[in-house]
């Protein structure tokens, strides 16, 4: 973790008031959801996010007389059985990282964990954790962290905020990252009319990986491409001149220079228009494929999935809202039920 981090703890309040639990075998459960998102929606590379109604869901009950450090328990939801069940898992790194940057102490926990968001697949399953890691550090601890200090704090960890800030903001986020490396975020409105399709191939791919395959620098046509097109799909989205959508789309930074690495990519980005289809690009570092639809989803679906089944590999398509709310939080003492606490 960058000495940044360090300097951010000076935003951190710690109330003395918070009662701390002692001697008792089961202490308050704190609960944190948290959305998947999706990233770059084609030419917005590393600065646009949209949150997607697909949850991570953690539970820490507070254990002041265990032993261990942390026991976890996740459940069989589509991305939990792959989910770690150490002090290995990055939901718990992430709270003690934080945890001892702010000179505190976690008290021992249990985690149960709900994952309904599939690793690897570009749906920002690791922004999901640390969002949720830092969020709970914060809750055991009797801490106060501010969104705009969980948002430093997660960008530091993730490398990017692309996907952080839409998970923790929800919404549409829009995010830039200053010269002396702090955070930018700004949330717009997304039209409700416009769904979410998104198409996932069953492909590994790390996001290390993906990130490998691109060049350090670029052409200033190809910049001059994307900059055009990023500012063309905001207008668009903001004017609803949905009709301007695919060609706002188009990338040059980042998806032709990761065909090689997803069977079935190079056809799925040269597919024609498909009536309903208002869009498509690789979500985030892929392999999942990103759609802006308003109807015909069945066929749509069906006709991305195409070449991936061409080239024998599976798929899976998910019609998705998008979440508004971002990161919720909610605790439950002893004598109480959960009460929301944003």
């Amino acid at each position: 973790m960058k000495d940044e981090l360090l300097n951010l703890s000076e935003q951190v309040s710690h109330p003395s008031s918070r009662r701390q639990p002692t001697g008792s075998r089961r202490g308050p459960t704190f609960e944190v959801r948290v959305p998947a998102s999706t990233s770059n929606l084609g030419a917005g590379f590393d600065c646009f996010g949209l949150a997607l109604q697909l949850y991570l869901t953690v539970r820490a009950t507070l254990r002041p007389d265990a032993k261990e450090a942390c026991r976890v328990r996740a459940s069989r939801s589509e991305g939990g059985a792959s989910l770690p069940r150490t002090t290995d898992n990055l939901i718990f790194r992430t709270m003690s990282l934080v945890a001892a940057r702010l000179g505190q102490k976690l008290p021992p926990v249990r985690l149960v964990l709900h994952n309904e968001i599939p690793l690897g697949q570009g749906l920002g399953s690791s922004a999901t954790a640390i969002i949720a890691g830092i969020k709970l550090c914060a809750l055991v601890c009797g801490c106060e962290i501010p969104s705009e200090t969980i948002l430093a704090y997660a960008t530091e960890l993730e490398g990017h905020p692309d996907n952080v800030a839409p998970s923790l903001y929800g919404g549409w986020a829009v995010t830039c990252t200053t010269e002396d490396g702090s955070v930018l975020a700004l949330k717009k409105r997304w039209p409700t009319e416009v769904k979410i399709l998104v198409v996932s191939p069953d492909v590994p791919l790390e996001t290390k990986r993906a990130r490998a395959a691109l060049p350090q620098t670029v052409s200033h046509a190809d910049a001059v491409y994307n900059l055009q097109r990023a500012a063309l799909f905001t207008a668009a989205m903001e004017a609803a001149a949905y009709d301007l959508v695919w060609e706002a789309m188009k990338d040059r930074l980042h998806q032709q220079q990761r065909k090689a690495l997803i069977p079935g990519l190079a056809e799925v980005l040269a597919m024609p228009r498909v009536p309903g289809l208002l869009g498509l690009a690789l979500s985030g570092a892929g392999p999942s494929i990103l759609a802006l639809v308003q109807n015909n989803f069945e066929e749509i679906g069906a006709a991305i999935a195409r070449p991936f089944h061409q080239q024998h590999v599976a798929t899976t398509v998910r019609l998705l809202e998008v979440d508004e709310e971002g990161m919720k939080s909610r605790c439950q003492t002893l004598d109480a039920g959960f009460i929301s606490s944003g």
